[in-house]
């Protein structure tokens, strides 16, 4: 059972339209690799974890993940809500306009939408803890390269404490994969 509280993790208050970034923050809403992927991936692999302290990490990281993907659609339509549509068109989003107007949709920066194939869950607890370890490695390197793209403080501060996140889920991932190594 979860509790929502009616905030973000850390604040989101981007005043200046960016669709670039929008685009580029896609890849974290919507990719392969994004918060909605490992949220669903975790939530899903804790049923066939066979330690009670593994399974709930995987529930709190993934539950965490929710909310960061919460953080990562706030931080697009913020950089869209008032972006002008010539704008839009030169950032590359004309499609992902025509088809979404403003919202957040869940795809890539290429406009691949996510899909459950993306979430991965062996139920080998070993292979799937591994597996969470390199997804965490890999959001880090690309909230890393997302903070390459800009200058802006109100992006930037927002990205530095999701890339932080991802360091501490690793570290957990790992505290796990030594439990299960130990069974």
């Amino acid at each position: 059972m979860w509790i929502y509280q009616k905030k973000l993790q850390y604040p989101v208050n981007i005043t200046c339209p960016n669709p670039r970034m929008a685009k580029a923050l896609m890849a974290q809403y919507g990719g392969p690799d994004s918060e909605l992927g490992a949220a669903m991936r975790y939530l899903t692999q804790r049923f066939s974890m066979p330690d009670n302290r593994v399974k709930a990490t995987c529930n709190d990281i993934g539950t965490e993940e929710l909310g960061h993907w919460e953080m990562i659609g706030a931080m697009i339509y913020q950089c869209l809500r008032d972006a002008p549509l010539k704008e839009m068109e030169a950032a590359g989003l004309a499609g992902y306009y025509t088809m979404h107007g403003k919202g957040v949709y869940p795809a890539d920066p290429n406009g691949v939408p996510f899909t459950a194939s993306y979430i991965q869950c062996t139920g080998d607890p070993i292979a799937d803890i591994t597996e969470d370890m390199a997804a965490e490695q890999k959001a880090r390197a690309t909230y890393e390269h997302l903070m390459t793209l800009t200058d802006d403080a109100s992006l930037l501060n927002p990205l530095r404490f999701l890339r932080e996140r991802e360091i501490v889920h690793f570290q957990r991932f790992g505290e796990c994969l030594e439990i299960l190594q130990n069974l």
